[in-house]
C-alpha cells in the first residue's frame, strides 16, 4: 500500500502551480485588451524632454515620444502588441519589449523584430506651451 505524499510536497505543488498560472496570465494576450492608448488627455511634462532624432519613454504612463524632426513630436503606445508587456528601454529611435525580444521603430510604431507583428497603436499629442499633452 502506498503512503499518501507528505503534506509540504502537497502544498509546494500547489504554490508551483498558483505561481505558473500568475505567469501565464502576466503575460497572456488578454493584456491586449487595453491596447495603451490614453482615453482622456494625459500631461506627461516638458517637450524640452525629448531629444530630437531621439525619443523618450513615459513608463508609468505606458507612452513612448519621439521627435525625429525639431519640434515634430510622434507618440505611441509602449504597450507591447506582442502580448501588452511595457517596453522597457528607448534607445534613440528604437524601443525594446525585453519580455519576448520585439523591437519597434518608434518614430512610426513599426516592427523592427518580433516576435510581435502589430505596429504600435499611434496616439495624438500636442505640444502646447512647451508642455507635451496624449490623447
Amino acid at each position: 500500500m502506498s503512503q499518501p505524499p507528505a503534506r509540504r510536497t502537497v502544498l509546494r505543488g500547489a504554490a508551483l502551480v498558483g505561481a505558473a498560472g500568475f505567469g501565464v496570465a502576466a503575460c497572456s494576450g488578454g493584456a491586449r485588451k487595453d491596447d495603451g492608448v490614453p482615453s482622456e488627455p494625459v500631461e506627461l511634462g516638458a517637450a524640452a524632454e525629448v531629444p530630437v532624432g531621439g525619443a523618450k519613454l513615459y513608463r508609468e504612463d505606458r507612452l513612448v515620444v519621439s521627435q525625429p524632426a525639431k519640434g515634430t513630436f510622434k507618440c505611441f503606445s509602449a504597450r507591447c502588441t506582442h502580448a501588452g508587456c511595457v517596453l522597457t528601454e528607448v534607445t534613440k529611435e528604437e524601443g525594446d519589449c525585453s519580455c519576448h525580444g520585439s523591437r519597434f521603430d518608434v518614430t512610426n510604431g513599426q516592427v523592427l523584430q518580433g516576435p510581435a507583428t502589430e505596429p504600435l497603436p499611434e496616439v495624438p499629442i500636442k505640444n502646447k506651451g512647451g508642455k507635451l499633452i496624449a490623447g
